[in-house]
């Protein structure tokens, strides 16, 4: 599978670490950067990377700061990714079951690489349920001009 990353300052070394062990499982890696970790701003590199997997260069992404949420916060603002945000497993395989994510986010300062992988390993096994799901995923996609829930 091809794999885009992408990562802040705070989550360099994370970024790494993942990247080896998605070549390692044999996927294709694309690093989008930081490449090292003097400071950076986390909005350029969540937008860098949901325009990649938007464009279709890369069939999933990962997105790390030292959080997760403000790269995830940026990577959503295009409509055509979802970027789950998730510290465990059973998020990661509910954002793929359940959202369809195309674009997995964690935090350097929260996750443990080890835990990361785990995640990571679940999010890329893991297919999209589809079926009543469906007409949720377009909404997020596609939202109506007043979003007035009944």
């Amino acid at each position: 599978m091809r794999i885009a990353i992408a990562s802040d300052h705070a989550a360099f070394a994370l970024k790494a670490n993942l990247a080896d062990w998605l070549r390692a499982q044999g996927h294709e890696v694309e690093d989008l950067g930081t490449h090292n970790d003097a400071s950076v701003d986390y909005p350029d590199y969540g937008y860098k990377l949901a325009e990649h997997v938007a464009a279709g260069h890369a069939e999933r992404g990962v997105a790390l700061c030292g959080t997760g949420i403000g790269i995830s916060i940026a990577v959503n603002r295009n409509p055509a990714v979802r970027c789950a945000l998730v510290s465990e497993p059973f998020s990661a395989r509910l954002s793929r079951e359940h959202n369809d994510a195309n674009i997995i986010a964690m935090g350097a300062r929260i996750v443990a690489p080890e835990l990361a992988q785990a995640c990571l390993e679940v999010f890329l096994a893991t297919p999209f349920g589809g079926d009543r799901h469906i007409r949720r995923i377009d909404k997020l996609s596609h939202p109506p001009v007043s979003a007035q829930a009944d």
